[in-house]
């Protein structure tokens, strides 16, 4: 075991991080997901040397927490006993059903399975921040648009991938376009460019200048185009249409939840309440699934958990067991459009309970979550749970509680209350919403209508 990571580092299994409640690890299996048994495993030993929570991530990495420097050691043994291999390095990631997915444009495994390699055999691996990431999107009914990347190729065709970076699907700087060939080397001349300016460095450092020597480089690749053709424009607006990219995180976590249909086969997809859930309830669910005949778990963005090998009559009876056990199975639950950071006491730097804030707000404000917008309670402002920009954003800091309208937790508050108020507070925001609110308008449109100035003041003093 080496030395503990440092905190906004990515805690992996061999370097965990310190949070409040102890040490964290997070991990991805190589496999892409977990054998009942396996995840029983798993989550016996979350509760032998952690805290008992199992989380998984808005990227959907599984994280166990409240571990002892001995038992993060104990951990890793017991994880490796039981057989998953974990990732390491920089992560390349791709959908939760890679190859899977009917509605897929392309299958994107082969491809970041050579992008890993190629990092593997290079030196990228140690002169990289542990932030840095690449996303391989093939498209289909469960995406990658919502995850930030350094570096994104998404599938246009069969053979053909869209490179971008900085971003998620909508915020991604759109480079240009290349052929399933060359996609790998393309992903790696942008990874060596983020590696030339430090371990620091990530790839919006190349922004504020697409330098002439990254783009001369990419141009060197036989299929690399810039501008993209014609043909690329007119794909990526059929994918928007569907809800693929721009305006499509509702989409993705509206039809993220429930049956899923896959290649000869039914999946079923469940949430867990702001990504966390106590070890002994996966158990219980790990088991129904196992006497059903599941075959795999499978984290996923979003902190959704996908179950495989099932029928559909054996995924709607898993589904009703679920709901019984505490996990979401409604799309439409209210939990499901909030972010929440463990905060205080979880982690260090939380200055707020958000957990118990947010649980609070869906219920007595469940109405308002109508899938089209997000509200993120963040303990600090780091905003971990939600990096990208949100409707609404409450947040910790030396002030008190702040209320961001259409920002980040880094950004500067509109108004403040004491923590203590937090839940309180935005309660009044959410009478002012109800008060306002036309018939056929949606709590997003409605918010962007009320403005900042009117928002914060029904915040600050109702």
């Amino acid at each position: 075991m080496s030395a503990f990571s440092r905190r906004g580092a990515c805690p992996a299994l061999s370097a965990p991080m310190e949070t409040g409640d102890g040490l964290l690890v997070r991990l991805n299996p190589v496999a892409g997901g977990l054998a009942p048994k396996a995840l029983i495993g798993l989550c016996e030993s979350a509760s032998r040397h952690g805290n008992g929570v199992v989380e998984i991530t808005a990227r959907g990495s599984l994280q166990i927490r409240g571990l002892t420097a001995e038992s993060a050691v104990a951990l890793a043994g017991e994880v490796n006993a039981l057989g998953i291999a974990v990732r390491t390095g920089v992560p390349v990631e791709t959908g939760p059903l890679a190859g899977l997915d009917p509605e897929e444009i392309g299958d994107p495994s082969p491809l970041a399975d050579r992008i890993r390699e190629a990092i593997g055999a290079s030196d990228l691996a140690g002169r990289l921040g542990p932030k840095v990431s690449v996303v391989v999107d093939g498209g289909g009914r469960l995406n990658m648009d919502t995850v930030q990347a350094d570096v994104r190729l998404t599938a246009v065709s069969s053979n053909q991938w869209l490179l971008a970076m900085a971003g998620d699907a909508r915020s991604a700087t759109l480079l240009g376009a290349v052929g399933e060939n060359d996609a790998y080397e393309a992903a790696l001349v942008i990874l060596q460019a983020i590696a030339t300016n430090g371990r620091e460095a990530r790839a919006k450092n190349l922004l504020a200048a697409i330098n002439v020597h990254l783009m001369r480089q990419l141009r060197t690749l036989a299929s690399f185009t810039s501008p993209p053709p014609s043909v690329l424009p007119d794909a990526l607006a059929r994918a928007r249409a569907s809800g693929r990219t721009e305006g499509g995180g509702d989409a993705v976590r509206m039809s993220s939840i429930g049956l899923l249909p896959i290649r000869h086969a039914t999946g079923l997809s469940l949430a867990l309440p702001f990504g966390s859930v106590p070890a002994s309830q996966l158990i219980d669910l790990a088991r129904a699934a196992e006497s059903l005949g599941a075959t795999e778990f499978r984290p996923a963005p979003q902190r959704t958990l996908i179950v495989l090998g099932l029928s559909q009559t054996a995924c709607l009876t898993l589904q009703d067991r679920a709901k019984t056990l505490g996990f979401i199975t409604d799309p439409l639950d209210p939990r499901r459009f909030i972010a929440a950071c463990p905060g205080t006491p979880a982690c260090a730097s939380g200055l707020l309970h958000t957990r118990d804030i947010a649980s609070q707000l869906a219920d007595e404000a469940a109405d308002l979550f109508d899938g089209s917008f997000e509200l993120h309670v963040s303990g600090c402002a780091k905003g971990c749970a939600h990096p990208a920009p949100a409707a609404l954003t409450f947040v910790g800091g030396e002030k008190g509680a702040g209320l961001v309208v259409d920002g980040t937790a880094k950004d500067l508050p509109a108004g403040y209350m004491p923590g203590y108020e937090a839940a309180r507070a935005l309660g009044r925001v959410a009478k002012l919403v109800r008060a306002s609110r036309d018939k056929r308008e949606t709590t997003a449109s409605c918010l962007s209508r009320l403005g900042a100035a009117r928002i914060a003041k029904a915040f600050e003093q109702g």
